[in-house]
C-alpha cells in the first residue's frame, strides 16, 4: 500500500498544476472620489429653518436641501442698510477728493506766481493724501459688507451633484449649527465601482497590475476552490487595477480591482451596492502543488516573542538576555523571507 501511495503523492506534488492565489477581503467603492458618499455641510452658522428633502429622495445637482437662517432675523436688513450707508460715504469721499485735487492745482499755480505760500500748497497736497486713504478705507468696508451678504446668500444649501439622500441630520433643525456641521449624507448614482481588497504582505510581492481576480460579493451564492478557478460557481471576474506602494495601518496592502473586460458584468447596483463586503482571490502564476506548498511553508518560523527565564540573572543582565533572544527570532524570519523570494526570482 505504501509503495503505491508514495509514487501517487509524488505525482500529485510535482505534476499537478496549481494556480497561486493571494486572498483578500475588502469592499466595493467608487473609483472617482466625487462619486463616493459625501457629507453636505452648512456653509454659514445659524439654525435650519426648513428641509426640502427627505431620506431616500433622489436629487439633482443644485437642488435645495435645507435653508439656514441666522440667529439674528434682521441681519440681512441691517447689512443692506449698512451697505447703502457705505456707498453714500464713498460718493461723498469721491466728491471731496475731486474738490481737493482742484485746490492742489489752484495752489500750485498761485505758488508758481508767488501769490500763495508754500505751506498752503503743501497743505492742499496733504489733504488729498488723507482723503485718498479715507476713500480706500471706505471701499474696503464696502467689500467686507458684500462678503457678509454673500455668506448669508449661502443660507440655501444645495446638492453638490446628482444622487440620493442617504440620511439627514434632523437634530440640526432644533439646535444651532456652525459652519462645517454635517446636514445630510448624499450617495451618488451610477458610480464606477471597483473593489478594494486588503492583501497580506507575504503575497503582495507576487501581485502585478492586470492579473485576473475572482470575486465573491457579500450575499451572492458562490463556490470557490482556491487553485482551480475552473470549478468556481457564482464568482465574478476582475483584474488588478493598482497596488498601493505602502501598507495600511493594519499592515495589509490595498489592491484596487476593476471589472474584467469581456467577462460577465458584476451584479447590478441594486444587488451589490457601495460598501458591500467582498472576498477576492488574485490569480498569479501556475505552478505545481509541491512548489506552492513549499512557498507557503517557507514563511515559517513566524516572529513570536520568546519568553526568557532570567534564572540567576537580574536587572540589566536579564534585559540583555531577552533582547538577544528577540534578535535571534527576527533573524530566523528574515532568512525565511530571503529563501522564499530568492527562489521566486530564480523560478
Amino acid at each position: 500500500m505504501i509503495a503505491v501511495t508514495i509514487p501517487l503523492l509524488l505525482v500529485l506534488l510535482f505534476l499537478v498544476n496549481w494556480v497561486q492565489t493571494a486572498p483578500g477581503r475588502g469592499e466595493v467603492i467608487a473609483l472617482n472620489p466625487e462619486d463616493r458618499v459625501q457629507q453636505v455641510t452648512a456653509l454659514v452658522p445659524g439654525r435650519v429653518e426648513k428641509w426640502f428633502v427627505v431620506d431616500g429622495q433622489q436629487v439633482k445637482k443644485g437642488d435645495p436641501i435645507a435653508r439656514i437662517i441666522d440667529n439674528d432675523p434682521d441681519l440681512l436688513v441691517r447689512l443692506g442698510a449698512e451697505r447703502e450707508q457705505v456707498i453714500a460715504q464713498i460718493a461723498a469721499a469721491e466728491q471731496a477728493m475731486a474738490t481737493a485735487r482742484l485746490d492742489v492745482n489752484r495752489y500750485s499755480q498761485l505758488y508758481a506766481e508767488g501769490l500763495a505760500a508754500r505751506r498752503d500748497y503743501e497743505g492742499a497736497q496733504i489733504k488729498v493724501a488723507e482723503l485718498n486713504a479715507k476713500l480706500a478705507e471706505t471701499r474696503a468696508k464696502l467689500s467686507k459688507v458684500d462678503i457678509a451678504l454673500g455668506r448669508q446668500s449661502a443660507q440655501l444649501v444645495r446638492a453638490p451633484h446628482d444622487g440620493r439622500i442617504q440620511s439627514l441630520n434632523t437634530a440640526a433643525g432644533a439646535t444651532l449649527v456652525s459652519a462645517g456641521d454635517m446636514l445630510a449624507t448624499l450617495a451618488p448614482d451610477n458610480a464606477q465601482r471597483v473593489v478594494e481588497l486588503l492583501v497580506d504582505g507575504r503575497d503582495v510581492a507576487l501581485v502585478r497590475k492586470g492579473q485576473p481576480v475572482r470575486l465573491h460579493f457579500e450575499g451572492w451564492p458562490a463556490i470557490q476552490f482556491s487553485g482551480w478557478p475552473s470549478v468556481a460557481q457564482g464568482m465574478f471576474d476582475g483584474r488588478v487595477l493598482t497596488i498601493d506602494p505602502s501598507a495600511q495601518t493594519s499592515g495589509l496592502f490595498r489592491v484596487l480591482v476593476e471589472p474584467m473586460p469581456g467577462k460577465p458584468a458584476w451584479p447590478d447596483n441594486n444587488f451589490v451596492r457601495l460598501g458591500s463586503k467582498v472576498r477576492g482571490w488574485i490569480q498569479m502564476e501556475t505552478v505545481t502543488i509541491g512548489y506552492e506548498l513549499w512557498r507557503q511553508l517557507n514563511d515559517f518560523p513566524l516572529e513570536f516573542p520568546t519568553p526568557v527565564d532570567p534564572g540567576p540573572y537580574k536587572g540589566t543582565a536579564a534585559k540583555a538576555l531577552s533582547d538577544k533572544a528577540g534578535t535571534k527570532a527576527k533573524g530566523s524570519k528574515s532568512a525565511g523571507y530571503d529563501s522564499e523570494y530568492g527562489s521566486e526570482d530564480g523560478k
